[in-house]
């Protein structure tokens, strides 16, 4: 029951919500992530390090976040050979609800499982989409509540400056 509020609020919430934007994160350490994709196989953030990190926490029920996956994938492609990964952590859902959605929305990326909302909670993701742009140093620099243009010029822009 708790679940199904909690998934009702965020789903209100995205829905009021205005367009995203990156901003400066101020919410102190980057927290740990270590989850599995849909086929079992183990991801964990601290692996990254070295690398630019885009993790997006999403739901299939949350149109924004359905939404600004192709602006995700298009940006991830668009940097191919740079050190430079996305982790997709699905909020709570049934893996065949998971599953069927990445059949209609084929994505390059790994889509993780949050099975019980536990790191959405530590990563303070209230808002869905929640993403956060993590530098090659291995801590936060951005955060966007709401959907986002993953390939607009000033994410680019933001994105191209941690790469360096």
């Amino acid at each position: 029951m708790l679940r199904l509020v909690l998934a009702l609020l965020l789903a209100g919430a995205a829905i009021l919500a205005p367009a995203a934007e990156l901003k400066p994160w101020e919410g102190g350490a980057t927290p740990t992530l270590a989850l599995e994709d849909l086929q079992g196989k183990a991801h964990d953030l601290g692996e990254f390090k070295g690398k630019v990190v885009l993790v997006n926490f999403w739901a299939t029920w949350c149109e924004p976040c359905r939404a600004e996956m192709p602006s995700i994938d298009r940006l991830r492609k668009s940097l191919k050979g740079k050190p430079f990964e996305v982790l997709a952590v699905n909020m709570a859902e049934p893996l065949s609800r998971i599953e069927k959605f990445s059949e209609t929305m084929p994505l390059g990326f790994p889509l993780l499982r949050d099975r019980d909302g536990s790191v959405s909670k530590t990563w303070k993701a209230k808002l869905l989409p929640a993403s956060y742009l993590i530098g090659r140093d291995g801590r936060i620099h951005y955060v966007a509540y709401g959907e986002l243009d993953w390939t607009s010029e000033p994410v680019r822009k933001r994105v191209n400056e941690l790469l360096q």
